[in-house]
Formats: C-alpha cells, sequence, structure tokens
C-alpha cells in the first residue's frame, strides 16, 4: 500500500478543475438555452465527482485514521470509501444497511468493497436508520471494534463536504446562469450554491422521494457557512420511485442522449437530471439566452441495477 498522507490531493492527483464541456442539443438549442456538461466524473477514476469533493476534505480531517461510513447495498459512496482507502492505505469499514445481506452473495457493488480492503459491518434496517443517534451509533463502533475511528456520514454529506463541494461552484463562477446537480444527501447542492457567485443560481433534483432534501441543505449551510447562502431551489419531480429506480420511459431517454452524444449517461443521478432539464427548458423555466450546467457528478459503471432501492 502506499504510504499515509493527509492531503489525499497529492497522492490521487485529481483532474480539477473538472472540464466543461459544451453540448449541443436542440431539446435546449430550440428554445435558446445553451447546455454545458461540467465533467466532474472525469475527476478520478475511482472517486469520481462529488465524491471526491465531499470525501478529500474529510480525508484530510481522519488523517489516516480508520474511516467508518453507511451506505446501502449499491452504495456510490462506500465503493468510493473503500477505494480511497486502498489507494492511500488506511483502513475503512462500511456500515451496511440491512443484516439480512450479511448470509448473502455479494453484490458487484459490496464485492468491489470488499475487494479495495473494506471491511463490512451489516447492520438491521432500525438500527440503520436510527444510526445518527449518539446511542444507537456507540453501539454501531462498539460492533465494529476499531479505536480512533473517524465517522463519515451517509453519502459522505457533513459540514466538510458542503465546504468541499463550494470549490465546485467557483469553477462555475462567470461561466453559467444556472448550475443543476442531482441530489441523495444534499451536500453537493449546500456546497455548490455557496460557491456560486451573485446571479447565479443552483437546481437540485433529488433521487430519493420524501421532500425532506430543503431542510437537510439548509442544516448543512448553518453548519459549514454558518447560515444560508446562495440562491438554490428543488424539484422533486424527477426522482422516477426512488433511489435507483427507473421507469422504461428514463431508460429509453438514457440510451437516446447515449446514441445523440455519444456519452453514457449513469443511470441512479445523471439520467434524471438530464431529464429534469429536458423537462424544465419545455416548460420555459430558462428564459432564451440562459446558460446551464449539468453536473456530471458519476460515471456509468453497471454496479448499480435498476429497482435497487
Amino acid at each position: 500500500m502506499p504510504p499515509r498522507t493527509s492531503e489525499p490531493a497529492a497522492a490521487l492527483r485529481p483532474l480539477l478543475p473538472s472540464p466543461l464541456q459544451p453540448l449541443e442539443d436542440d431539446r435546449f438549442s430550440r428554445y435558446g438555452v445553451r447546455l454545458l456538461l461540467k465533467r466532474d466524473d472525469l475527476i478520478h477514476p475511482d472517486l469520481p465527482g462529488n465524491k471526491w469533493r465531499k470525501l478529500a476534505p474529510n480525508l484530510r480531517a481522519a488523517a489516516g485514521r480508520p474511516v467508518l461510513t453507511f451506505g446501502g447495498a449499491y452504495s456510490n459512496h462506500l465503493r468510493a470509501t473503500a477505494a480511497a482507502g486502498r489507494l492511500l492505505g488506511f483502513r475503512t469499514i462500511g456500515v451496511v444497511r440491512g443484516d439480512e445481506l450479511a448470509t448473502r452473495p455479494l453484490n458487484p457493488s459490496l464485492t468491489r468493497c470488499a475487494a479495495d480492503g473494506m471491511r463490512l459491518l451489516f447492520v438491521d434496517r432500525t438500527t440503520y436508520r436510527a444510526k445518527d443517534d449518539p446511542e444507537v451509533l456507540s453501539r454501531i463502533l462498539e460492533q465494529a471494534a476499531t479505536d480512533d475511528v473517524y465517522v463519515v456520514p451517509e453519502g459522505g454529506s457533513n459540514a466538510l463536504a458542503a465546504t468541499g463541494c463550494s470549490e465546485l461552484g467557483r469553477e462555475l463562477r462567470g461561466l453559467t446562469d444556472v448550475a443543476a446537480v442531482a441530489c441523495g444527501t444534499g451536500g453537493t447542492l449546500a456546497g455548490l450554491a455557496a460557491g456560486l457567485d451573485d446571479g447565479q443560481r443552483a437546481v437540485g433534483f433529488p433521487v430519493l422521494r420524501g421532500g425532506f432534501l430543503a431542510g437537510t441543505v439548509r442544516t448543512l449551510q448553518d453548519e459549514a457557512f454558518g447560515g444560508p447562502v446562495g440562491d438554490w431551489s428543488l424539484d422533486g419531480r424527477f426522482h422516477f420511485g426512488g433511489y435507483a429506480r427507473t421507469t422504461p420511459e428514463l431508460d429509453r431517454f438514457a440510451a437516446d442522449f447515449r446514441a445523440r452524444h455519444g456519452l453514457p449517461v449513469e443511470g441512479v443521478y445523471v439520467a434524471k437530471l438530464l431529464y429534469g432539464l429536458v423537462e424544465l427548458t419545455a416548460e420555459g423555466a430558462f428564459a432564451p439566452g440562459t446558460t446551464v450546467a449539468a453536473v456530471v457528478t458519476g460515471h456509468e459503471d453497471g454496479s448499480s441495477p435498476a429497482g435497487a432501492g
């Protein structure tokens, strides 16, 4: 393993700032809207997009200590954390939702985590839902039996993560009117909006049902920046049933986008983001002359099946 380092950028050599790619698509141009793709998926092959931006400040804080974090059976965040552990030489523990999974063969996503050295700790769903309760977290840490562990929340979203994602907004200053991103746990949107300049705005597209995300984003901004920052909003119409769920309509959209532009579309987040932007543009949400930057937060890798929740 490589030597431990408290500065992940020195060891991982991320591609920053990530490229900004103009895309000609008549579903936007017919309305006078210019579409750009912010290719955060190219930041690093193992830690693409917001995974890098959220993990990097947390890894600096961990300073080589074991990192314990949380996720479902197909969690991109767990895979990225495990990969970072392998590349930087620190131990990782993944607390996985669903104790029934402990007796089943590992799916491709968890297999990759294990191959990268992550210790998988399966907990029942009731415990997982209460993981933010200090007593429940204490029991999980006892079960993990790891001293001096650094805890990263589900999805990697905490105040440090939001601070890291603010750099994404700063990279887009002066280059777009609207920055759009798919949202899971809210950290990317919280930081993106904070980093944008006056006159720019951010739009988030939740991939989960429930309508809880606005409060989460506000809390993250309070913790990271001391209060609300930036102009942001959420459009919750395009979750297509919830996390990692899809429909034939969304599948056709993703296949068509790939055929038009030669760009594979990650299905859990990015396809929903792009679909939502096409719909908003047709509805007149963006005035003619508007430039919209869609943040591509991950790449297609086939490890998250449709219907997984």
